[in-house]
């Protein structure tokens, strides 16, 4: 099949928000939206499962488009995303008086300026204990005021939401980081200098009945309908390096400064980076990140990924996948199969910036050893 630019499939795909997110599914909306509608054809009474949630990109996207969304996944920023943006039934503009409240505040030095706030100067050492930050105290002392607000303001959990998902929004405009919360910049970005100023999200009036979890994945799937169509899974990934040490930097790592946003525990917290102590490589890894093997001998995030195709009970299921990841191409085309059947795959270069369908055959296994590439399975189950 010839290759085929991102830019060529063109989709009615409304704009989605999120922050900078490690593995976002941004340019694979178009991708995912066309296999979903291979599954559902042209109606929209649909309901759909999110289930590893992320950035909400794809959450946000499926309720755009007309679905009904659960939206699951155990972090708690995506939880308040999800809220926010697939439970609004309000008006966009409703909430800006709000915001401007918010926005009006004095700075004051809390939590967050201690752990987080530098100085505006290039040199680390006169951040005082020369560790390198994600942001400057000038922002720093406006999100301790705005978040201990919001908390004071006792706002029901739609309202609040919004609340916590446009400061977020805000402090991703203005950060020093490479996207990520497990290390920072050796000298201030560009952005960092900016004044960090809060804006209504780009909400939306949702008339459907969406649902927001915030479960292990295997709780989750318990907890769904009988009338979920189409299961749409992007498990984190375990690197297939050999070599790779049995403990990383993990998702949970990359962005505890959101969790401890959204749940403003003040949290213990270690390292240079000042991660949440629960945020540890061995407390916080997923089963999909698992290097090691099990007693059978089998990769443990093969068996996490063939219990995940087991117990899902939808119609259809997406799942996308890394060709660095874990799993072998051998191994996922043997779970796929064992439990239904491949209608078809998507094969992403992001490199070369370009997109291969392909029917299922034996072809994609030798094809997946590639690096760099990102693939979507439709499958259906029998």
């Amino acid at each position: 099949m010839p290759d085929i630019l991102f830019d060529d499939l063109i989709l009615d795909i409304s704009e989605t928000q999120a922050i900078k997110y490690t593995g976002s599914k941004l340019k694979l909306l178009p991708y995912i939206l066309s296999l979903s509608k291979k599954a559902a054809g042209n109606s929209k009474n649909i309901t759909v499962f999110d289930g590893f949630s992320g950035s909400t990109r794809v959450s946000q996207a499926y309720a755009k488009t007309g679905y009904t969304v659960f939206a699951n996944d155990i972090a708690p920023y995506t939880k308040v995303f999800n809220t926010a943006f697939l439970m609004n039934t309000k008006e966009p503009k409703s909430y800006k008086p709000l915001i401007d409240h918010l926005n009006s505040l004095k700075p004051v030095s809390g939590w967050f300026t201690e752990h987080y706030g530098g100085d505006g100067t290039q040199k680390i050492s006169a951040n005082g204990d020369g560790l390198k930050k994600p942001w400057q105290k000038k922002n720093t002392r406006k999100l301790d005021a705005i978040r201990e607000e919001i908390d004071a303001l006792e706002l029901d959990e739609v309202t609040k939401a919004v609340a916590i998902t446009s400061l977020i929004l805000a402090l991703d405009q203005v950060d020093s980081t490479l996207g990520h919360y497990a290390s920072y910049l050796n000298e201030w970005s560009p952005r960092s200098y900016n004044d960090m100023k809060l804006k209504v999200p780009n909400l939306w009036i949702n008339k459907k009945k969406n649902v927001v979890m915030n479960h292990d994945i295997f709780n989750a799937i318990k907890k769904l309908p009988d009338n979920i169509i189409i299961a749409y899974f992007d498990p984190p990934y375990g690197s297939n390096n050999e070599k790779m040490p049995p403990s990383r930097v993990r998702y949970a790592s990359y962005y505890h400064i959101w969790t401890t946003i959204c749940l403003n525990d003040k949290p213990k917290v270690f390292g240079k980076a000042k991660r949440r102590a629960d945020t540890s490589d061995i407390i916080a890894g997923s089963i999909f990140e698992e290097f090691r093997k099990s007693e059978s001998g089998r990769f443990i995030v093969i068996e996490a990924i063939e219990k995940l195709i087991k117990e899902t009970t939808a119609n259809y299921i997406i799942l996308s996948y890394s060709s660095g990841g874990r799993a072998t191409a051998q191994e996922l085309n043997n779970v796929l199969n064992s439990y239904g059947k491949i209608i078809e795959i998507e094969k992403i270069n992001y490199k070369k910036n370009v997109m291969a369908t392909m029917k299922w055959t034996n072809n994609w296994i030798k094809d997946i050893d590639e690096d760099n590439f990102e693939y979507l399975f439709l499958m259906e189950k029998r």
